[in-house]
């Protein structure tokens, strides 16, 4: 059986809004993350992810249900297990007329740490050579990975990211997700908070899907991928009336895209040209539109599939 590093069970919470009027952010929620690599943590905004991760680090009580991280219960048993775990979940607060490895310093100081983590840190998360710059010049992204390096001061076992790309550039972009990846390959389980499809998939070995604050579907990214059926085939003929008529016949569904044929329900790609070919059409163009991670993630959560 496969460890887990966060688990909960009817994990549930309400806020109060008046009389006789609730909230509910997070709905019975059983979240299992498995150690290792990078699990995403996926929702459109207000799905009841922050509020979760919140939970999880012991910033907000649950209404109702249990959690356990690194097998130890939350909220109470938080404390044996806090200095395994790292957690960039609001803006962090450093001083920003001191240098980018004076604040590590001081950091890693009051926490009881060796300073020979800094460097180690710092080289992680690709700041050496900037360093000694002011954390005022620094940029968002380069601000967002220095959090990050604040984290792992500790090693942690477990790193919990809340959106960590959000407000970057593309090239802010890119280095976190190549850090989050990094991290990933080495010895710490990372859960990535996110409502950017492209980044989750590039970037995650596993992920869980909710949406007002439920869980929709949990698992591999390749077998969530995998489940999603109807991928289709685009079509370039010279004839694409005759080319329509052969492969609606067939019991094909096709439809016209900008002088395109779109042939839905197709298991082999070859089929397609088989059957054109059988009556003199031939294809000049073909595209196989495979389902991804957005697909899965809109078909569940515009259907509310659970």
């Amino acid at each position: 059986m496969t460890e887990l590093v966060i688990e909960t069970t009817g994990l549930r919470k309400e806020y109060r809004r008046g009389r006789g009027n609730h909230l509910v952010a997070v709905d019975d929620l059983d979240l299992a993350v498995p150690r290792g690599g990078v699990h995403g943590f996926l929702g459109p905004n207000g799905s009841g992810k922050t509020t979760t991760i919140r939970m999880l680090l012991g910033l907000v009580s649950p209404t109702a249900g249990t959690a356990r991280v690194l097998g130890e219960e939350v909220p109470g048993r938080l404390s044996r297990v806090m200095d395994r775990i790292g957690a960039v979940v609001e803006e962090p607060k450093f001083s920003p007329g001191l240098s980018g490895r004076r604040n590590l310093s001081l950091l890693a100081r009051s926490r009881g740490l060796p300073a020979s983590r800094i460097d180690e840190a710092l080289k992680r998360v690709g700041l050496t050579g900037r360093e000694r710059d002011r954390y005022k010049s620094y940029s968002l992204g380069m601000r967002q990975r220095l959090a990050i390096a604040a984290t792992l001061l500790k090693s942690p076992d477990l790193l919990v990211l809340d959106e960590p790309t959000n407000g970057l550039d593309p090239a802010g972009i890119r280095d976190i997700r190549e850090l989050v990846r990094e991290l990933g390959r080495s010895d710490v389980t990372v859960l990535l908070s996110s409502h950017i499809l492209a980044e989750v998939q590039q970037v995650c070995d596993s992920v869980s899907i909710i949406s007002g604050g439920r869980l929709l579907s949990s698992g591999p990214v390749q077998e969530l991928v995998g489940r999603e059926t109807g991928g289709g085939v685009r079509v370039g003929v010279h004839d694409a009336d005759s080319a329509s008529k052969v492969l609606t016949a067939a019991g094909l569904r096709v439809t016209t895209d900008n002088g395109h044929l779109y042939v839905e329900g197709v298991a082999d790609p070859a089929d397609v040209t088989r059957l054109l070919a059988e009556r003199g059409i031939y294809v000049r163009e073909l595209t196989t539109d495979r389902p991804d991670l957005e697909t899965v993630f809109l078909r569940l959560t515009e259907g509310g599939v659970r």
